[in-house]
């Protein structure tokens, strides 16, 4: 990632705003795939198609190797599933994280859906999950810093008796999937224990950041299976993962990929 925070021009803004309707299109896609009986394969497939068919590049596919147009993870997989042969089934929760590449700009979201009737207890992981975004982007304002974001979520979420996960975080997002700076979902100190110091700059207009909270119902570790991608729980608790792709302004944050979810 590089340590460079890129300010986007009002061409690279526009261009920006495609790459997140195309991205928003694409987890509408995802969404109305999972259905009993669906394999997270075919669920992968129907994102691919409608990303290449709207004249825009799968980001996911192959990025660092990644074998997939999607993540695709399901009920204690955190992110970075991989599509393959599993079957979606009745009472799963499913988290579908997209990225559409347009003209050389990225746009980037993901959201966790139900599969049929679902637990109220999965009900309600998913609710506060996205809702925390909201909660989050609240701060998302020319003058607050990125803990300012994280800050929010982390008192929403914990408020409810979740637990946000503290090794992966929200980006930087433009011409390169990850960029500058890091959002973490959570509280922290600019300098660190070890005496090193985190980046926490105030946000400007122009800004284009992935805001992104994953949610686990249990404890906040996690651990990552052999396949070198898929995050899941440590304890086996349901996750959840809410993301879009937002540009700062002089006012209220702008949600570019916001366009399917309502």
């Amino acid at each position: 990632m590089s340590e460079r925070i890129t300010i986007k021009s009002p061409r690279e803004i526009e261009l920006m705003r495609q790459a997140g309707r195309l991205a928003a299109g694409a987890r509408t896609i995802a969404r109305q795939a999972v259905a009993a009986g669906m394999t997270t394969r075919q669920i992968d497939r129907e994102v691919r198609e409608f990303i290449v068919k709207s004249g825009a590049t799968p980001t996911f596919l192959n990025y660092n190797g990644f074998p997939g147009s999607a993540c695709i993870s399901v009920n204690d997989e955190v992110i970075h599933g991989i599509p393959g042969r599993r079957v979606v089934r009745d009472g799963d929760i499913v988290s579908v994280d997209v990225g559409a590449t347009f003209r050389g700009f990225v746009g980037d979201c993901a959201g966790t859906y139900p599969c049929g009737e679902v637990s109220p207890e999965a009900k309600r992981l998913m609710e506060v999950t996205r809702q925390s975004f909201f909660e989050g982007i609240k701060f998302a304002r020319e003058g607050c810093r990125i803990s300012d974001i994280g800050a929010a979520v982390q008192e929403y979420v914990e408020g409810k008796g979740y637990s946000v996960v503290r090794d992966y975080v929200g980006h930087g997002v433009g011409r390169q999937l990850h960029e500058a700076p890091e959002v973490p979902n959570y509280r922290f100190a600019r300098v660190e224990r070890d005496g090193g110091r985190r980046p926490d700059p105030r946000l400007v207009r122009g800004m284009t950041i992935a805001v992104e909270p994953m949610v686990n119902a249990g404890g906040y570790e996690i651990r990552v299976l052999p396949n070198g991608w898929t995050v899941v729980t440590a304890d086996g608790s349901l996750a959840a993962h809410y993301e879009n792709t937002i540009l700062i302004t002089d006012g209220e944050p702008e949600i570019l990929t916001m366009a399917e979810d309502i």
